[in-house]
């Protein structure tokens, strides 16, 4: 392999934002954000699902919806015609 070409590939913490779990894994990912987790410091990227919150691990539906859209879309065309619920 040629000398300087290749990214750092190094341990990094992802953390889901929405149960806040977090797990070790390597990447090659940058991040200006560090976390202490498990004795030290690593390198943090924050994600929105995870195997610990997707519906299909889980077995439970749940509509995740961080930036507004599935309300946006409620008032919008009210509950007409709608099949899902959000699960609490």
């Amino acid at each position: 392999m040629k000398e300087g070409i290749h990214p750092e590939y190094r341990e990094v913490v992802f953390q889901d934002m929405s149960n806040d779990f977090k797990f070790i894994t390597r990447s090659t990912i940058q991040t200006r954000e560090t976390i202490e987790f498990e004795g030290a410091t690593y390198p943090l990227i924050k994600i929105e699902v995870s195997s610990e919150s997707h519906p299909f691990y889980t077995g439970k539906h749940k509509i995740v919806d961080t930036a507004g859209r599935v309300d946006k879309f409620r008032k919008k065309f009210g509950s007409v015609g709608s099949k899902t619920s959000v699960a609490e």
